[in-house]
């Protein structure tokens, strides 16, 4: 048990030191967005929750619980953001999980993050590569520092977002988003079994292309496909899906129309 602790000299409650989500990053989190008081793709987040913790032999939430925690703060918002974390609770030390375990749900509610709709991305290529690891990949699991480091490469406020590389050099996703190249009429998004994530939003441009009958191809990416392509599109929860105006020192032309998945994806990813 943990008798004190000093937090830059002062001395705090010690209590939240034992969580696991603190110590070791042992749990699973959701960002949804929030619109008209309703959180969005409020299913597709439970489901990645729920394999996530099938990934990480994390006993399952009771979904309803979530829901109604979720509700209680989104009532009355017209815009806002929820994050939900399922953790591996408490323990004193050690990798070793507590017997029993005995998970804890929290729901956080902020504000909308952006004041007016994104416009065009700028993104730059990224240094650090994506660690690889099937186990992990496509779950939003609490340890993100392949994320974070690549973000604080650099501080440039000209770049919105950041394009990163796997291991072999392959083009997997952003530092917060999934990826779509349009090219010569096809859509094409990296395959993330090894590293990056199952973003709720790429699972809705999937559903959207085969309603539409449009051939969308998941597999391997390079630079020299990002550059041939015509249009690139970014992807999470809170943005809907944004064009990018260059990726590095390449620029893609205005006057390419938005293909129309992305438009139907623009519609509905946030509807109430």
């Amino acid at each position: 048990m943990v008798d004190a602790v000093l937090v830059d000299g002062q001395p705090l409650d010690a209590e939240w030191l034992s969580e696991r989500a603190f110590q070791f990053g042992d749990g699973l989190f959701e960002t949804i967005a929030v619109v008209d008081g309703s959180p969005c793709l409020w299913d597709a987040h439970m489901q990645r929750l729920l394999l996530g913790c099938d990934r990480l032999n994390l006993p399952r939430p009771e979904i309803d619980a979530l829901l109604n925690d979720a509700q209680q703060l989104a009532a009355g918002q017209q815009r806002a953001v929820l994050k939900v974390y399922w953790t591996a609770g408490h323990s004193q030390r050690g990798y070793a999980r507590p017997h029993p375990l005995v998970p804890q749900r929290i729901v956080s509610l902020s504000t909308w993050p952006y004041a007016q709709a994104p416009g065009d991305w700028a993104v730059r290529v990224c240094d650090h590569r994506l660690s690889e690891n099937p186990v992990l990949a496509g779950i939003k699991h609490l340890n993100r520092l392949d994320q974070v480091i690549a973000r604080n490469e650099s501080d440039d406020p000209l770049f919105q977002e950041g394009l990163m590389l796997g291991q072999d050099g392959r083009v997997v996703c952003g530092t917060m988003s999934n990826l779509f190249l349009h090219t010569d009429g096809r859509l094409v998004t990296p395959e993330i079994g090894g590293a990056g994530i199952d973003g709720v939003v790429r699972q809705l441009v999937l559903a959207t292309a085969k309603r539409l009958r449009v051939d969308i191809r998941i597999g391997s990416v390079t630079m020299a496909d990002v550059e041939r392509a015509d249009a690139v599109y970014f992807t999470n929860s809170l943005i809907g899906a944004v064009r990018a105006a260059r990726v590095g020192d390449w620029v893609y032309p205005s006057t390419v129309e938005t293909h129309a998945v992305f438009s139907e994806v623009r519609r509905s990813c946030h509807a109430s």
